[in-house]
């Protein structure tokens, strides 16, 4: 069992702060206009709400405290450990799981390669970040 007290918890609210911050530009300049194609939708269609960012804004924390608490109890530090350790949760469980939804939910193809990417980015950057400061 992960030693919560342990954990560095500067680097995850620096992991936190990082991925929120990459899902800015992924759903901005990056993939913000192919991600309204595939949802079907227009700018004017989204109406500003601060609901999803909190809800992003948690589930980010809760899932760089797992990573964080896996990487202890695994004793994997550094940028290159943390990164591919972060590949690895990304693609064997996050991929997977959004593959399940998406297919269930009936999602395009681009949706589910432009949400699933960010999330496989954000684990690979939380990754490292808490690698380094392991």
């Amino acid at each position: 069992m992960p030693d919560l007290m342990a954990l560095n918890w500067w680097a995850i609210l620096a992991a936190t702060v990082a991925a929120f911050a990459l899902g800015g530009l992924w759903y901005g300049p990056m993939f913000g206009k192919a991600w309204l194609v595939a949802l079907g939708k227009q700018a004017g269609d989204i109406q500003p709400s601060p609901r999803p960012f909190v809800i992003a804004a948690i589930a980010t924390l809760v899932t760089c405290i797992v990573v964080a608490a896996l990487m202890q109890s695994l004793g994997l530090s550094g940028l290159q450990a943390g990164a591919l350790f972060g590949l690895v949760v990304g693609v064997g469980l996050i991929i997977t799981a959004t593959a399940t939804d998406s297919g269930f939910c009936g999602s395009s193809l681009n949706l589910w390669l432009i949400q699933s990417g960010y999330h496989v980015a954000y684990c690979v950057l939380m990754g490292g970040i808490i690698g380094v400061w392991q």
